[in-house]
């Protein structure tokens, strides 16, 4: 069984947070709390599969949310041109995820059909709901629809041989997470099914949700679709950069052959 290398990818951050912002009924809730934003690069030889797109300038500046890295520019250093990407999983559909749709057009994208249904249905009219999403960022999806350039999912599938998504919902009605095969292990991106390991392991579910009782199964779903606990990687968690080498350049850390320090509550 061939296996596949991942990095994560670095390309923005944001401190002016607290902990009630990534936990419900946290006891500390004005406790600082940064959060990291990830994009995810998985490559077998000449096989790429990019994990969502990060966001870009306009958006950055549309949300007052600087970015430090334009996606297309975070991955130069692997080698990689926007426009070489042909295959892109899109986990789900808010801002910081599909915010670079439009930079990929040659890519095709994978995602589930319940999120493309959610973000162009009626739970839209809702402005909370509405809130992690932009309009120009859906438009992109279905215009690559039209263009024949989305292939939907409906729970679990195979992507490429040893890259399977597997649909959690709870964040966002069609939020999925993506397990890949690697010389560690089965990896589980887990996006923002966990956006901190303290979401998962400590069951401490985030504010922004669709469907709580599908986030806190979401959790069980990370734990036995990953070889091991310290296999899943949250979506936004800066202790990622800190249990995971870097690798090629500052804003790159490599997963796939797993952490190099323990879990934080190990």
């Amino acid at each position: 069984m061939t296996t596949w290398q991942v990095h994560a990818v670095k390309y923005a951050d944001r401190n002016a947070r607290v902990r009630g912002d990534s936990f419900i009924f946290d006891d500390n809730h004005d406790v600082p709390h940064p959060i990291d934003y990830f994009m995810w690069v998985l490559r077998r030889g000449d096989e790429v599969i990019l994990v969502d797109t990060g966001y870009d300038d306009a958006e950055a500046a549309a949300r007052d949310r600087p970015i430090r890295l334009a996606p297309d520019v975070a991955l130069a250093p692997l080698g990689l041109r926007a426009a070489d990407i042909t295959t892109l999983i899109v986990t789900h559909l808010h801002y910081d995820h599909a915010g670079g749709l439009h930079l990929f057009p040659n890519a095709t994208l994978h995602m589930q059909a319940a999120e493309m249904a959610y973000a162009t249905g009626p739970c839209m009219c809702r402005d909370t709901l509405r809130m992690p999403f932009t309009a120009g960022h859906i438009c992109e999806a279905v215009q690559r629809l039209y263009a024949g350039q989305v292939v939907f999912h409906d729970g679990d599938a195979q992507v490429a041989d040893g890259v399977t998504v597997h649909c959690i919902g709870g964040h966002s009605r069609g939020l999925q997470a993506v397990r890949v095969r690697t010389d560690a292990g089965w990896l589980v991106l887990a996006s923002d099914a966990a956006h901190f390991y303290e979401n998962v392991f400590a069951r401490k579910p985030f504010p922004i949700v669709v469907d709580l009782q599908n986030m806190l199964d979401g959790f069980d779903t990370l734990e036995r679709l990953a070889s091991a606990r310290d296999l899943i990687v949250p979506g936004h968690d800066p202790l990622v950069r800190e249990i995971f080498p870097q690798d090629i350049a500052p804003h790159i850390f490599r997963l796939d052959q797993g952490p190099t320090k323990p879990l934080p509550d190990d």
